[in-house]
């Protein structure tokens, strides 16, 4: 690894959901990320499971969700790969490149950066990810531009597979021993009185589920920072791509949203 490489931290974003079809705050989001490579290597990670609906209700395909994962006939990849790959990729790679930036656009599966395997039978083409060679990534970043990774990947036969995007953010952050941002449509996760919370572990995070002050879609949100967390052993934070200019705070090392703690504090370098 270089010098240059070594004296900057990486930091992956994963952004998803209404953020891909508002392209005010998309702008904002790429404006603030292009300050902070000044900083940090950053990578940005989608999903935009939107656009994928959209898509399949045009072409009158039905799809249903299991767990909150939709199931992915085969024969739904090259739509599902079409939105995600394709136009939401190259629409966030089109908004960089007008926030100043250089982006490249890339899938899980480019440089065999991940390992994809299909997570249950029963959801088809749904893949589970695993780091694989970070040499791609570590070229790119070593050049100044932005990696922009889409949510798909590929089994070792080279199959498609549709990656949850969170599951995709964190195996990317475990690549580059990363910071990792879950950017959605919330500040964070807000206590009894709509206040925000700043740190958060799994004990108190039971406690608010039980107390049903983390309800709904916040429960899949912190579920997925939790693991996270204790995939990367440090903390994950939760915030808004609606408040992009906070974003600038990790540069004085202030708490933007909501910090998710691992269940245990492994050592690492980067921390």
């Amino acid at each position: 690894m270089s010098h240059k490489e070594n004296y900057k931290n990486s930091l992956v974003i994963k952004v998803g959901g209404a953020f891909m079809q508002a392209e005010n705050a998309a702008m904002a989001l790429l404006t603030s990320i292009s300050a902070l490579q000044k900083n940090y290597i950053v990578v940005l990670v989608h999903g935009g499971g939107a656009m994928v609906e959209e898509l399949l209700c045009a072409l009158n395909i039905t799809s249903q969700k299991i767990d909150g994962l939709r199931v992915t006939p085969t024969e739904h990849m090259p739509y599902i790969t079409g939105a995600l790959a394709g136009t939401a990729n190259k629409q966030l790679c089109g908004l960089a490149i007008r926030a100043g930036m250089s982006p490249v656009g890339l899938s899980l599966l480019d440089g065999k950066m991940c390992h994809a395997t299909v997570m249950r039978e029963e959801l088809g083409a749904v893949g589970s990810v695993e780091p694989g060679d970070p040499t791609l990534l570590k070229l790119l970043a070593a050049t100044h531009m932005l990696p922009i990774i889409s949510s798909i990947g590929a089994d070792n036969k080279g199959n498609l597979l549709n990656v949850n995007a969170d599951q995709a953010a964190t195996v990317i952050a475990q690549l580059l021993d990363a910071e990792l941002l879950l950017l959605s449509d919330v500040p964070g996760v807000l206590d009894a009185n709509k206040n925000l919370i700043e740190h958060l572990d799994t004990e108190q995070i039971e406690t608010l589920i039980t107390e049903n002050v983390i309800r709904d879609g916040m429960i899949v949100k912190v579920q997925a920072a939790l693991t996270a967390a204790n995939s990367l052993g440090r903390s994950v934070t939760i915030a808004s791509w609606k408040d992009a200019e906070k974003l600038l705070g990790l540069l004085h090392q202030q708490t933007i949203g909501s910090k998710i703690s691992p269940l245990i504090n492994t050592p690492s370098h980067k921390a």
